[in-house]
C-alpha cells in the first residue's frame, strides 16, 4: 500500500467518525442538542465543541500549523497556542453557551476539518510532531500515530453521542443510510429490552 493509499484509508475512517457525530444533531432543537443527559453533563453540541479543540490540537498545534480563526473559548486571543492552563475554566469546551448557536459550532467544526485535512495533505505520515501533554519519550509521535489516536478519540465521542441521542428521543443507528441495528419495530425492541431486564434480574439473584 502506498502512502497516498494509506492516507486515504485513514482519512476515510476519520471523516466517517466526524459525520457520524454530526448526524446525531439532525432534527433536534437548540434545547435538545444542549441537554445534559448524564450526571457529568454529556451533551451533543458539547461533544462537537470539544472535538474542535481536539482536532486543532492534534492536526494543528502539534505540527506547528496554527488555525487563523479565533476560537472564543481559547481565552483572550482566541488562539490555542496562547491558552494558559492556569486560566482554563474546567469543561468550558464541553458545552455551548446560549450565544454559541448550533450553526456556529457545527460550521466552525467543518472549517476545522478543512484545516486538519490540509495538515494531513501537506505532511508525510512519518513526519513527527510534539505533544507537550504526553509523557516524555512518547510525546513526539508521527502523523500516522496522531491520525490513529484522533480516529479513536472521535469514534469514542461518536459512541457517546449514540447513547445521548437515544436517551433524548429514542433515535439510534450508526449512519443515516445504514443503522446497523437488528430489524424490528417499536414493539419488538420493547420486548427485547424487557427480556434483557428479566435476564439481568435473574442473574442478579444468583
Amino acid at each position: 500500500m502506498t502512502e497516498t493509499e494509506l492516507k486515504a484509508d485513514l482519512h476515510r475512517y476519520l471523516q466517517q467518525a466526524r459525520e457520524a457525530l454530526l448526524w446525531k444533531l439532525d432534527g433536534l432543537s437548540e434545547y435538545d442538542v444542549r441537554r445534559p443527559m448524564t450526571p457529568t453533563g454529556t451533551n451533543l453540541l458539547g461533544l462537537v465543541k470539544h472535538l474542535i479543540g481536539v482536532e486543532l490540537a492534534y492536526l494543528g498545534y502539534v505540527f506547528g500549523r496554527h488555525f487563523e480563526e479565533k476560537v472564543p473559548w481559547f481565552g483572550p486571543t482566541g488562539r490555542l497556542e496562547d491558552v494558559d492552563p492556569a486560566d482554563e475554566v474546567p469543561n468550558a469546551d464541553m458545552w455551548a453557551t446560549a450565544e454559541e448557536s448550533r450553526e456556529y459550532v457545527v460550521g466552525l467544526y467543518r472549517r476545522v476539518w478543512q484545516h486538519a485535512d490540509a495538515t494531513v495533505e501537506a505532511l508525510g505520515l512519518d513526519e513527527t510532531g510534539h505533544v507537550p501533554w504526553w509523557a516524555e519519550g512518547q510525546n513526539k509521535p508521527t502523523l500516522h500515530r496522531v491520525l490513529a489516536h484522533l480516529i479513536a478519540e472521535i469514534q469514542r465521542h461518536a459512541g457517546h453521542a449514540d447513547i445521548v441521542r437515544e436517551l433524548i428521543d429514542g433515535a439510534a443507528g450508526v449512519r443515516e443510510d445504514n443503522d446497523n441495528l437488528a430489524p424490528g419495530d417499536r414493539a419488538w425492541w420493547e420486548e427485547y429490552r424487557n427480556r434483557l431486564e428479566r435476564v439481568a434480574r435473574e442473574a442478579g439473584q444468583g
